[in-house]
């Protein structure tokens, strides 16, 4: 099929490439000139595994880009729109560039379309987008509005995409939900997986994944009740892991025993100093306006929220308790980027400990396997970036652990407790076991477990696992 993609940020690159990759012909349409350049160029904006891959094997042939939306709707059965929707003040979706692409795409409309809704948007937008293209003269008859929204993951996105929990198309007649139903049939029926060069299957994969046929709305409703619902579980174990500290027990040992509920299940019961990133902020607050608009007070949303942002207040006062005071220590960091597989610093709960401890007096020695460039854009210039997490912990009073990503789940003890001038290790993301870095000599503390100490000893006195 002949699809056009409007947007090329996250969503809109990863959808675009996989569905060359499904073996559709595929144009990718913005309105940045250099990052067009930069895309036919070859260069990758973003840390998505499998991303360059699958660019190097269509762009050019399957995957063409463009910046005349007009143009790539008149060519294309279906457009899919993948364009930001940034939080406004009080916390809605501006729409205001869907609205945009809306107008746009309604002169490209000479036979029949489907515009679908990529980007995470309030319900009632598939409305709206049909009546700005009638607004501006469009036929009724030659296009439908649907949704479908995206689950994507970053760090995992292209596998989220291809080897996707489920496929939700939201359509309010039979005629576009047959298209869509034919532009993901290499993945409903099978036969991508069946293909030699498919991306490899991950763990877990539901092959082939259910499409879910649902109305627009319910669509609409079903991202933002899911990403509100995975936000909740992460600050429902955050606020248990605070209990946890409160009265001794270990929060490992309670998501074990809660996780293996198959009513719970474990995935997102991870403690640690909270959710950040480009969706779950801005979906929390939108889900919450949406609500409020028609009428729910959804204040559940407001305590998820509060515990997230009172999470890394938490963890401040954890670093205080390890260290005492803050003016003028040395702190290696560990991880820049919200999460681990990406390069996205938006809304990182990391930078924005990094700032709180910058302001305090502190100085900072960070290393992220990927975010540094973007970091360094919006990062104060006293923060040096090291090339590696043992050049991160040279000398440091401490190290703290903000991300998680697997290389900092494997580091090696030995050479980490001699590189730094105490052993402490401040570890946001429970990346290790308390009783193993006791062991090793490290005065070790993370979140919901209590802190281990070498034969019990107060960490300050200890140097490579002798007194000072």
């Amino acid at each position: 099929m002949r699809i056009a993609v409007v947007g090329s940020g996250y969503v809109g690159l990863v959808a675009g490439a996989c569905f060359a990759d499904l073996g559709h012909d595929v144009i990718l349409v913005d309105n940045d000139q250099p990052k067009l350049a930069a895309l036919r160029n070859g260069q990758i904006p973003i840390h998505e595994k499998f991303l360059p891959e699958l660019l190097g094997r269509h762009r050019g042939h399957r995957l063409t880009f463009s910046d005349d939306v007009k143009e790539a709707a008149r060519l294309s059965s279906v457009i899919f729109v993948a364009v930001g929707t940034p939080p406004t003040e009080s916390g809605e979706a501006d729409l205001s560039y869907v609205e945009s692409v809306a107008r746009e795409i309604s002169g490209g409309i000479n036979d029949y379309k489907v515009v679908v809704e990529k980007s995470t948007v309030p319900v009632y937008t598939s409305d709206w987008v049909r009546r700005i293209i009638l607004r501006n003269g469009t036929d009724p008859d030659l296009f439908d509005v649907s949704s479908n929204p995206e689950f994507l993951r970053e760090g995992t996105a292209v596998t989220d995409f291809l080897f996707p929990d489920r496929i939700v198309i939201g359509c309010d007649s039979d005629r576009p939900a047959d298209v869509l139903r034919e532009v993901y049939a290499p993945l409903t029926n099978g036969s991508y997986y069946q293909r030699a060069d498919a991306i490899p299957q991950p763990d877990r994969a539901s092959i082939p994944p259910p499409l879910i046929v649902t109305s627009t709305k319910s669509a609409e409703l079903i991202k933002h009740a899911s990403n509100a619902f995975l936000a909740m579980k992460i600050s429902f174990i955050n606020a248990v892991a605070s209990v946890c500290e409160s009265v001794g027990a270990n929060v490992s040992q309670v998501v074990h025993g809660v996780g293996t509920d198959s009513r719970i299940g474990s995935r997102f019961l991870n403690p640690g100093i909270g959710y950040g990133g480009s969706c779950f902020p801005k979906d929390v607050m939108a889900f919450r306006a949406v609500a409020r608009e028609g009428g729910y007070d959804f204040r559940l949303l407001d305590e998820v929220m509060r515990i997230n942002e009172d999470q890394r207040q938490r963890f401040l006062r954890k670093v205080h308790r390890a260290l005492w005071t803050l003016r003028g220590k040395n702190l290696g960091v560990l991880g820049l980027a919200f999460k681990g597989g990406t390069d996205d610093i938006r809304e990182s709960p990391a930078l924005f400990l990094v700032q709180a401890l910058l302001q305090e007096g502190s100085k900072i020695t960070a290393y992220d396997p990927a975010a540094m460039e973007r970091a360094k854009e919006v990062m104060p210039s006293g923060v040096r970036f090291a090339n590696s997490p043992y050049e991160a912990a040279h000398d440091a009073d401490a190290l703290l652990i903000l991300t998680e990503w697997e290389e900092f789940a494997n580091l090696n003890l030995n050479r980490l407790r001699q590189e730094l001038k105490y052993p402490i290790v401040i570890d946001g993301r429970n990346l290790y076991d308390p009783e193993v870095m006791a062991a090793q000599g490290f005065t070790y503390y993370s979140v919901g477990r209590d802190a281990a100490h070498p034969d019990g000893v107060p960490s300050a006195v200890l140097k490579n696992g002798k007194r000072a």
